[in-house]
């Protein structure tokens, strides 16, 4: 795994920390862009994990593209038009593709500013918890471009409609509580506190039976595209699945038997 993205594992749970505090942990280096994919196929891969935790070193989360490259239009911002649409395609896109396509659960540990594509990459994940010191700004208007990483895409599934509109259309910034009381984050704790309240949060998910965990994360994705009908006719196939694995069988006698279940994943 690369410097810029650490991974480290813990139990059944994973913490990736983006670690380039020099670029505010941008995110459109191809370098950067390499570590999400190959770190989201390595956990899809790995059935010892069971939830993953994404935060930032340093003071921002992430400020999303780098400003310096789209000043110099260097790296995946340079070239004609042509080249810029595929310098996009193949560049930041594979980021929000590889963030979706995660089988366990993601949580945010919102440790500072989210700016930009940094903002849209919280809103990649399933949960959030923040940091007061944290900020959100989709704010691609301020400098004179769009959401091109899938922003306009998440961002209304998180917060409604008329909340990204406002983000998306003024390019401002709000802070953690406002973020809060949006629904945009579950929790804010004090800058210490971040990481630990994160990893309760996974703890309590990380309990449960892992191949219930992934099922479940797909149905609720799927049910955000697909008709009751279609989503009904999923839900019976993988739960034929479930009732057949060893953990439903360990789980239903450890609820009868009044004990603590323990889980093996089969």
């Amino acid at each position: 795994m690369s410097d810029c993205l650490l991974y480290s594992q813990e139990g059944r749970i994973v913490t990736l920390t983006m670690n380039q505090d020099t670029t505010r942990n941008a995110i459109s280096s191809d370098e950067m862009i390499d570590a999400f994919e190959q770190a989201a196929l390595r956990i899809n891969r790995d059935d010892s994990v069971s939830v993953v935790i994404l935060t930032g070193a340093g003071k921002a989360f992430s400020s999303g593209g780098n400003v310096k490259d789209m000043h110099e239009k260097s790296g995946m911002f340079g070239g004609s038009p042509v080249q810029l649409r595929e310098g996009y395609r193949r560049g930041i896109q594979r980021i929000p593709l590889a963030m979706h396509n995660l089988e366990v659960p993601l949580i945010a540990a919102v440790n500072g500013p989210a700016i930009g594509a940094g903002c849209d990459l919280a809103m990649m994940c399933d949960m959030r918890v923040a940091s007061t010191q944290a900020k959100f700004a989709e704010s691609f208007a301020k400098i004179g471009i769009i959401p091109g990483d899938g922003g306009a895409w998440f961002l209304p599934r998180v917060i409604g409609m008329s909340r990204a509109c406002e983000m998306a259309f003024t390019g401002e910034a709000v802070d953690a509580q406002t973020a809060l009381s949006w629904g945009m984050v579950s929790e804010v704790v004090e800058p210490e506190q971040l990481l630990s309240t994160a990893n309760k949060l996974a703890q309590r998910i990380a309990v449960n039976p892992p191949r219930a965990l992934r099922m479940t994360k797909k149905l609720l994705k799927e049910g955000q595209k697909q008709s009751l009908e279609s989503l009904l006719e999923l839900s019976a196939a993988m739960q034929a699945l479930a009732h057949h694995t060893d953990d439903h069988a360990e789980a239903v006698a450890a609820m009868l038997d009044k004990r603590t279940a323990q889980f093996t994943g089969n």
